[in-house]
């Protein structure tokens, strides 16, 4: 059976779940997929799309995206809610652009990402008439490794292990998975599974699985140094928008980094953002923010975003935030707190996508 190339099925993605909230997982809810895979010229050229549909799917996006990214802070059940109606609005879309060939192509390709998973859509389980005692077992094996796998990154967070060894873990869980599902398929079942997966796919080429960035936000917003910008005007530019407030210990600790990165990579194309949201009442005072941005070092384009209205538009939870966007305005990475907590070697791992982001 396929296993998922989309990356692992846990919250060590960008899960619909949130660790937090996933230690103990009672059913479980299928990856977005469809939302995830649509944005990549590797899933065009597999689908031979024209440029004209390539055009009008990148068109949808802007509208399903917001809510998608925004729903990553909501509770599982609404979560969940928001994603599946955002499904079922795109693959109605889809079905008026795409050609018949092209939409059974895309749902072969769905399956594959899902891995053993796809046994949980309901048109798998219509196609291989899957038992409601067999559809039991497949999702207790699944709520199981999403447990078990939730428990791994909080000991990753806690530092107690590494994430080369939480991988290693997740992987075991992955195919204890795998094998008890394989198992409880019958034979004939176990037989039709190539006709709902079509020619195998290298899912390692897909580069983008995340949203497009919000658009900046201007109300309430002034322009420390280097703006008024916009997103859309850095299109062909690699884009890392750091939120940060300056008293905050955990932000300060980063601040080297942003530095570093605007130093290395400016010349390369990367464009470091400051937006400076206030959690005191002193990080509201423009002349206080004005005078850490000098007395911080900071030499690329920052804002006060003193009504917090960036802040809302990209639903942040926590300070220091980061995002690292490509030159076509999609997510590539996020960060939350400090990059090298607890010796986690986030700042590598940044400026390593920092690097292939400017290399595509």
């Amino acid at each position: 059976m396929p296993r998922s190339i989309l990356g692992s099925l846990t919250c060590l993605l960008f899960s619909v779940v949130s660790c937090s909230d996933a230690l103990a997982v009672d059913k479980v809810q299928l990856q977005p997929v469809l939302l995830q895979m649509i944005r990549d010229t590797a899933i065009h050229e597999e689908l031979s799309l024209s440029s004209d549909q390539v055009g009008t799917v990148l068109g949808q996006l802007p509208e399903i995206d917001g809510p998608w990214f925004r729903a990553r802070n909501l509770q599982p059940a609404e979560q969940t809610r928001v994603i599946n109606e955002l499904t079922d609005a795109l693959r109605s879309r889809l079905a008026d652009t795409l050609t018949p060939q092209q939409s059974n192509r895309l749902r072969q390709l769905e399956r594959q990402a899902l891995g053993t998973r796809m046994v949980l859509r309901q048109d798998v389980v219509d196609e291989l008439d899957i038992s409601d005692d067999q559809l039991s077992r497949f999702n207790e094996a699944a709520a199981k490794t999403e447990t078990e796998a939730a428990a791994v990154q909080k000991e990753v967070f806690d530092g107690k292990i590494d994430n080369r060894a939480a991988g290693k873990r997740v992987e075991a869980l992955q195919k204890e998975e795998r094998t008890h599902m394989v198992a409880t398929l019958n034979e004939n079942q176990r037989a039709m599974l190539s006709k709902l997966t079509g020619k195998p796919f290298d899912f390692g080429k897909i580069k983008r699985m995340y949203p497009l960035a919000p658009e900046l936000e201007d109300d309430g917003v002034t322009w420390i140094q280097g703006g008024p910008l916009t997103l859309s005007e850095l299109r062909g530019k690699v884009v890392a928008v750091h939120f940060y407030a300056f008293q905050c210990i955990n932000c300060q600790r980063n601040f080297p980094h942003y530095k570093a990165w605007h130093k290395d990579y400016e010349d390369d194309g990367l464009v470091v953002i400051g937006i400076q949201t206030p959690e005191t009442p002193a990080e509201r005072r423009l002349e206080k923010v004005s005078a850490a941005v000098k007395n911080d070092g900071f030499e690329f384009p920052t804002m006060l975003d003193a009504e917090s209205s960036n802040w809302k538009a990209w639903h942040n939870t926590m300070w220091p935030t980061v995002y690292l966007i490509d030159k076509e305005g999609f997510l590539r990475r996020w960060w939350q707190g400090e990059l090298n907590w607890n010796g986690t070697p986030g700042e590598q791992q940044m400026r390593d996508t920092i690097e292939i982001l400017l290399a595509e």
